[in-house]
């Protein structure tokens, strides 16, 4: 299984429409990949609070649409990372995966939101379930940033058949020691894959912790992005989930 994840820098000179738009080009680029993954609020930028309710968008808004549009023509499974959903008088911060039609098969709303010196919990509403995708590869869980620190979310999805986890995130540097646990823990307590895609850059004073990564079941990292924007590339073996749990079944061994 070929595996993109898209480190994007989040320039705070740079507008939604001109972000999509250079990363669509490096999207172009990246034909003949299975799976291709996005940050967090990316295109808005997360830390551009002032920004979420007036570049919110439907779920079949122009976001939805122009990645719809773009796995079609890339034949490969599309996760856009998320973006500020509008749904009535709410708003949430939602994940997006497209297979290799363009069809929208999989939403997630991020479930905890951040509150340490962020404003998304005063202006986003939180989701209310994991979320648990199919797909050709295996059953995929998804989750965004924040959720990373609590493994019971991540738990709930193995139960519901998860193998590989997908990440997206727009983590601070200041707490990269955090994010370089959580993605090797999460991956390896559940004994699954885990791919992430964080942002990269500076955004209204906010210095972002890039260091993408993808984590096999073993906790072990076999691939890592820097600090700069960056289209991490590498090749999983999905039967390494199944010989694993094989030969050290700790999930079969629970007992809460």
């Amino acid at each position: 299984m070929k595996i993109s994840s898209v480190q994007v820098e989040i320039k705070d000179n740079e507008s939604k429409e001109e972000r999509i738009q250079r990363v669509s080009g490096i999207l172009d680029g990246l034909r003949g990949q299975d799976l291709i993954l996005l940050p967090e609020i990316w295109a808005t930028g997360y830390f551009a609070f002032d920004s979420y309710t007036k570049e919110a968008e439907t779920i079949d808004g122009p976001f939805v649409q122009h990645f719809s549009e773009k796995a079609k023509k890339l034949g490969a499974y599309i996760h856009a990372g998320s973006f500020v959903e509008k749904e009535g008088d709410k708003f949430y911060n939602t994940s997006v995966v497209f297979n290799r039609e363009g069809e929208l098969i999989g939403t997630s709303r991020k479930i905890h939101l951040f509150r340490y010196g962020s404003a998304e919990g005063e202006i986003l509403t939180r989701g209310e379930k994991p979320t648990v995708i199919d797909t050709e590869f295996g059953k995929i869980g998804l989750s965004t940033c924040y959720d990373l620190r609590f493994p019971e979310l991540f738990r709930q999805q193995v139960d519901e058949g998860a193998k590989i986890f997908l990440v997206t995130s727009a983590w601070p540097h200041q707490r990269l020691q955090h994010w370089k646990l959580f993605n090797a823990a999460r991956a390896l307590e559940n004994q699954c894959f885990l791919i992430s895609s964080n942002c990269a850059g500076k955004t209204n004073n906010v210095l972002l912790g890039g260091h993408s990564q993808v984590v096999d079941p073993w906790g072990v990292v076999i691939a890592s992005a820097g600090e700069f924007e960056t289209v991490l590339k590498t090749e999983i073996n999905l039967e390494q989930i199944d010989s694993i749990r094989e030969v050290f079944p700790q999930l079969k061994h629970r007992v809460l």
